[in-house]
């Protein structure tokens, strides 16, 4: 798990991770990319004259500009910020089911992700389960709530704040999404695969401020042995 990013048409995320001494080597924050162009202003108006250049969201995002975030964003950054001590290790960029999004053997994609001794691959999060990718699960609200506290007039501001608001996200809290993560696949697990669960709350607040936060989620033998045993009836 703590080797998969998962990505959105919003961020880029993964587990952030620290030493012996409590020092972070890995915030988990891949980056956040804008669908943005430039193009010049048509016609003058009280805020700006014909021919300003103005920033705007790109509205019809296709596969051919996914596939160029990919290759020229988000693996450059994952490159530049994943623990040096990991490269070699396989990374899994989780992408969810759109007919856009890029297929995992594109051959532009594997040149890239394959370089400078990088072993990164293009997966699918099952169909229908979005709460099996922390931007759904709790990272977009989290991103939007800080975002919200700023007023943005203009949409060059808004990119800004957006912008800024992921920087201030603290690491400590991408590991409490991740910990809400493992908890929804074992609610999964309970039953047989299906998405009708509730998401489990534990109180993490609590437990992290007495120290028994815990970094993985037990699952029972029993449990263990039933889904095997529904996996080979299958």
């Amino acid at each position: 798990m703590y080797n998969v990013v998962h990505i959105d048409e919003k961020c880029c995320d993964g587990s952030s991770e620290i030493d012996r001494d409590g020092n972070e080597i890995f915030s988990g924050k891949i980056g956040i990319f804008p669908f943005i162009k430039r193009e010049a202003a048509q016609r003058r108006s009280c805020n700006r004259d014909a021919g300003t250049m103005e920033i705007k969201s790109i509205t019809s995002v296709t596969r051919e500009i996914i596939r160029s975030v990919l290759i020229n964003e988000v693996i450059p950054s994952i490159k530049l910020k994943w623990p040096p001590s990991c490269v070699g290790e396989i990374i899994y960029i989780q992408q969810d089911n759109a007919r856009t999004h890029v297929d995992p053997m594109d051959q532009d994609f594997r040149a890239a992700a394959l370089s400078s001794g990088f072993d990164i691959r293009l997966v699918c999060q099952p169909p229908n389960s979005p709460d099996l990718n922390i931007l759904d699960l709790g990272f977009f609200n989290a991103i939007q709530s800080l975002q919200r506290k700023s007023c943005a007039k203009k949409f060059e501001e808004l990119v800004l704040v957006v912008q800024q608001a992921f920087a201030d996200y603290p690491p400590r809290k991408v590991n409490l999404v991740f910990l809400t993560l493992k908890l929804c696949m074992k609610e999964i697990i309970k039953i047989g695969g299906s998405n009708r669960y509730k998401i489990p709350h534990i109180g993490k607040g609590r437990l992290e401020r007495i120290g028994c936060l815990p970094q993985q989620i037990s699952v029972e033998p029993t449990l263990v042995e039933s889904v095997v045993n529904f996996l080979s009836a299958s």
